[in-house]
């Protein structure tokens, strides 16, 4: 229990890092390659509109802000902060795992790999041991849930094209 985060100050900047990083993360995806929407439009005939993209990626990114928010309010860092590594964990490793497999660069690869890959992994590393394994791993099935409705939200929110 050593690395058990207190919460203070420390712990408050730990958890803004998720948001701040969020809106790296919407940048690249956004005017990264081609965009994300251009991007899925032609590798897997999702129309997401780039106004579709932002409003729902902004929307998430409120979410995210208020979790952090009521989190700090309440006194539950260290739950958020599992839920919040886990979905950046999984979502970098979807960019990457995506690029790899089809041999193309796909917004959202660069920061998804550099700072959420790093940044999830160490932050369950560091929480690992400092929770309750059922809270520990019930966070990291709320963050894994979060990351598959977001990806459907953006293959629902936007329509398939019809070819």
């Amino acid at each position: 229990m050593d690395n058990l985060i207190h919460f203070d100050a420390s712990a408050s900047v730990w958890l803004w890092l998720f948001p701040v990083t969020y809106l790296a993360h919407i940048a690249e995806e956004y005017w990264g390659g081609d965009g994300y929407s251009a991007h899925h439009a032609r590798t897997k005939g999702i129309n997401l509109s780039p106004l579709r993209f932002l409003l729902m990626t902004g929307f998430g990114l409120v979410l995210m802000v208020i979790g952090v928010l009521v989190a700090e309010r309440f006194n539950f860092p260290e739950t958020l902060l599992v839920i919040l590594a886990t979905l950046v964990l999984v979502n970098g490793l979807s960019h990457t795992i995506s690029s790899a497999l089809t041999a193309l660069y796909n917004p959202g690869l660069v920061s998804g790999a550099l700072i959420w890959i790093p940044l999830g992994a160490a932050t369950l590393i560091h929480l690992r041991g400092s929770m309750h394994v059922q809270r520990y791993l019930t966070a990291m099935a709320v963050g894994i849930a979060i990351q598959g409705a977001v990806s459907l939200l953006a293959i629902k929110g936007g329509k398939q094209l019809r070819t």
